[in-house]
């Protein structure tokens, strides 16, 4: 975009010195008229402000959202080792149902951003919890304690890596 921009505008010099060198050979002196610019600014938006405070929004996830998708997992995992089989089904539905919100949470927050790329990174993370729950994958899959210890962190940085860059600072 901005090469593009760059372009039209050493394009539009190279035009007005072009202009200006025939009219040297004119004998008579042409009116100087001043023409409001119709080339789009150079300034990108800035966001800062907007990105803070979506991400200050987003922060919640972790006191909230995403800490009650972990105790679901906790519940759900009692449940399997002590084999309560009628538990399970519900334990799941439950987890599936924190991973839901959680994607709510982000898709809602997010629509707020005015950096269209930065809302186009909330829909993707907000897409990969969905799917998540949808397919159950990662509730099914973490059948002990220790390994939703060790693999929690890493599939929150896998579902929210592409809002993390906006919120990284």
């Amino acid at each position: 975009m901005r090469r593009a921009l760059l372009a039209v505008l050493a394009g539009s010099v190279l035009l007005t010195g072009a202009a200006c060198d025939s009219d040297a050979d004119s004998t008579e002196a042409a009116p100087a008229t001043t023409q409001p610019s119709t080339a789009p600014s150079s300034a990108a938006p800035d966001y800062t402000a907007n990105t803070r405070a979506v991400c200050a929004k987003l922060q919640t996830l972790y006191t909230v959202e995403l800490r009650d998708f972990g105790a679901a997992m906790g519940k759900l995992i009692t449940y399997r080792e002590a084999k309560a089989s009628a538990e399970i089904g519900k334990a799941e539905a439950a987890a599936t149902t924190e991973l839901k919100q959680v994607a709510a949470k982000i898709r809602k927050d997010t629509a707020a951003a005015q950096n269209p790329e930065f809302k186009a990174a909330g829909m993707t993370s907000a897409a990969k919890v969905e799917a998540s729950a949808a397919s159950k994958g990662y509730v099914k899959s973490v059948t002990t304690l220790p390994k939703l210890n060790s693999s929690i962190e890493g599939q929150f940085k896998e579902w929210l890596s592409p809002v993390a860059g906006y919120c990284a600072s």
